[in-house]
């Protein structure tokens, strides 16, 4: 299961037998966006936002939504094969496969099961605490040029990391709700950033809290550049690429999204 459908499952057993309207008023969404969440039919996913909302609303810990549910596996039937276990993950997400790459993954869970069963841990800890969930963002920011940014942003994948181990490289941040992935464009940023590598941003910071590497939009454009405070009214953008001629821009015409915090090829920033 991803992690959009250990939320859906969790949202389904928290309505149970509630009427789904009354349960869209107290959570201050609307029936048809929660109607689409839960439909087979569409690819609406709970978000961030809407999951940390509701979990305040019922009263529920923070994360209760990312939790991996504890009835995902019968109990009465025992330990799975690996190949049981395989056959039921097909059946729920494997639409996309071929028959071959289907006949390769049961070939392998069966030769990994020589003894035919494994005993499942249904007790382990969901996707909160060490391991959580960033969602990585179809946003392509230039380290040029700027890019003319999407409308709105669509998901291409989450990536699995540890806190813990984030903060051990020096990574520092208050919440790891408000962690995000983007991508860097260009080669300006270079050697700091280099063309398409990823980008570990903290979209709550929206306003200029030191130098550093942000995210921002100027003149409609979309950059990742490095700031600098220069007087009242002004910024310095700094690229780390020398070709490139530092620039002054309007503070009042530069709008912050996020700051950088990582680059994903290990250069600090």
């Amino acid at each position: 299961m991803d992690i959009y459908e250990i939320r859906k499952h969790n949202l389904v057993k928290l309505i149970g037998s509630q009427r789904k309207g009354a349960c869209a008023e107290r959570w201050e969404m609307s029936a048809a966006h929660l109607s689409q969440i839960l439909s087979d039919k569409t690819v609406k996913n709970l978000g961030d936002d809407v999951a940390r909302r509701i979990e305040v609303i019922e009263g529920l810990p923070r994360g209760w939504f990312d939790s991996i549910p504890d009835d995902t596996q019968e109990l009465e039937t025992g330990p799975a094969s690996a190949a049981e276990l395989v056959k039921q993950m097909l059946a729920k997400s494997g639409k996309g496969l071929s028959d071959a790459t289907r006949q390769r993954l049961m070939a392998a869970a069966a030769e990994e099961s020589h003894e035919n069963v494994i005993t499942v841990d249904v007790s382990r800890p969901g996707l909160v605490g060490d391991e959580v969930w960033i969602a990585h963002y179809d946003v392509r920011a230039a380290m040029g040029g700027g890019q003319i940014p999407h409308d709105y942003p669509e998901m291409l994948q989450d990536i699995r990391v540890s806190p813990t181990h984030l903060r051990e490289m020096g990574v520092k941040f208050k919440d790891h709700f408000h962690l995000k992935m983007i991508t860097g464009w260009g080669q300006s940023m270079a050697p700091t950033i280099k063309d398409r590598d990823p980008l570990l941003v903290d979209i709550t910071i929206r306003e200029f809290t030191g130098d550093g590497i942000y995210l921002f939009s100027h003149d409609e454009m979309l950059y990742v550049k490095r700031l600098q405070k220069k007087g009242k009214g002004r910024f310095k953008m700094i690229s780390d690429n020398k070709h490139h001629e530092p620039e002054e821009i309007r503070v009042d015409d530069t709008h912050i999204l996020a700051r950088v915090l990582y680059v994903w090829n290990g250069n600090p920033v």
